[in-house]
């Protein structure tokens, strides 16, 4: 009897070891294997406050874990079934389960991006914000006074105080959020490039600086004369001359801008037109990009005074309003004298 106990005592232990055997062989070809065979990466939605156990359940009705068990088992005999971010993430393709896994822990999630425009007013950049689905709207409703006091700004302006570049996200970032990067990003570049200034420009301050920016960001799309628009403006700026320039009177216009500006239009005084009033507007007119900052702060030296648009994007500039009249007729009004 006890001859026979200990033969089936020792079949069962063999028949557990081939067992664990085969279980272990399966579980490491489960390790080399893909957690999904589409081309295209996958796409899952982890929300917060989601328990590992039921991300385990929603990786396997995803597609993504065919074996619940052992992916709960890898992740808690490697100590981060805690670990596990929430967002939104793309498994791709070939994807492992421990490549899975380390990707959720290390909240390798899908980055969006949002381009803020050089040359933007504060209201196309609001519009862009509001339009945009996957950054959650805050500001809705709130006046860009209210704004700014959110932003700890209060009592200012917020024209040209959002830098232009492409700011990455992810899904479930605020509109107040973007803003707050936008307006660090500005302030950083305005007080480092103003460090770099020449000596003796008619500028008072950083902000006189960032109003200027603006300007040239608007009246040239030309890198290369943004230095030589700078240069215009200053020396209008230190002859006692006014600026004259479109784009202020069209920002002082506001809603009743139609696309064309018209001689009473010049005529009319706003604290924008600087047809009518000597130097700089209060505030600047669109968001500069650190290149119009930095031609603001270093005009490009010469005896140019006028400027007028070819048609083409670039502009003549000139010395005499002699010769700026006759570029005038020649780009303007199509006559060559």
């Amino acid at each position: 009897m006890i001859r026979k106990l200990g033969k089936l005592l020792f079949v069962s232990f063999v028949l557990a070891c081939i067992a664990a055997g085969v279980l272990y062989l399966d579980y490491q070809r489960w390790l080399e294997s893909s957690v999904h065979e589409r081309e295209d990466p996958l796409y899952v939605d982890v929300p917060p406050g989601t328990s590992f156990r039921a991300l385990v359940g929603q990786l396997e009705r995803e597609g993504l874990v065919d074996r619940p068990r052992y992916f709960e088992f890898m992740a808690r005999q490697s100590g981060q079934a805690g670990r596990i971010q929430a967002g939104e993430y793309n498994v791709p393709a070939g994807a492992t389960p421990p490549d899975l896994l380390r990707q959720l822990v290390e909240g390798r999630v899908i980055q969006y991006r949002f381009t803020l425009i050089e040359g933007w007013t504060f209201r196309q950049l609001r519009t862009a914000l509001e339009a945009d689905p996957r950054i959650v709207n805050t500001l809705d409703g709130q006046d860009d006074e209210a704004v700014m006091e959110r932003l700890g700004r209060a009592d200012t302006h917020p024209e040209g105080w959002f830098y232009p570049e492409t700011y990455s996200f992810t899904r479930g970032t605020t509109d107040e959020q973007i803003l707050r990067r936008a307006l660090t990003a500005m302030e950083g570049q305005l007080e480092r490039i103003w460090e770099q200034r020449h000596e003796g420009i008619p500028l008072e301050d950083p902000y006189e600086a960032l109003i200027l920016a603006s300007i040239i960001e608007r009246e040239t799309g030309q890198p290369h004369e943004r230095g030589k628009v700078a240069g215009v403006f200053t020396r209008r700026l230190e002859l006692g001359m006014r600026l004259q320039t479109d784009p202020t009177v069209i920002y002082g216009m506001g809603d009743s801008y139609d696309g064309r500006i018209r001689t009473r239009d010049l005529r009319t005084d706003t604290p924008y037109n600087t047809y009518t009033r000597h130097g700089l507007p209060p505030t600047p007119i669109a968001m500069p990009s650190g290149a119009a900052i930095a031609a603001a702060v270093n005009p490009e030296p010469g005896d140019a005074l006028y400027f007028v648009s070819r048609g083409d994007g670039s502009h003549h500039f000139s010395a005499t309003l002699e010769e700026h009249n006759r570029a005038v007729r020649r780009y303007i009004l199509g006559r060559d004298d």
